[in-house]
């Protein structure tokens, strides 16, 4: 089966609350990613405006067109 984000909203912080395609939720925290971050491009996200500027592409999380993004089924599996 092949699992894609139908929705994914905003919470606060850095977390995100995703629904996938197989009914499955899960919020994802991603402030412990950002903040160990080294690289420069990433750790831009920290800035809650670009955090919050995600899009869903084919059923993925992007960033600024795929600067930043994540397997899904770790998303959906709540690891990052």
């Amino acid at each position: 089966m092949v699992v894609s984000i139908d929705k994914a909203v905003y919470l606060d912080g850095y977390k995100i609350k995703f629904d996938f395609s197989d009914g499955v939720s899960q919020t994802v925290d991603f402030e412990s990613f950002l903040k160990s971050a080294k690289n420069p491009m990433t750790k831009k996200y920290l800035d809650k405006e670009e955090f919050k500027s995600f899009s869903i592409e084919y059923g993925d999380i992007v960033w600024n067109d795929y600067e930043l993004c994540f397997p899904i089924w770790d998303l959906h599996e709540g690891n990052i």
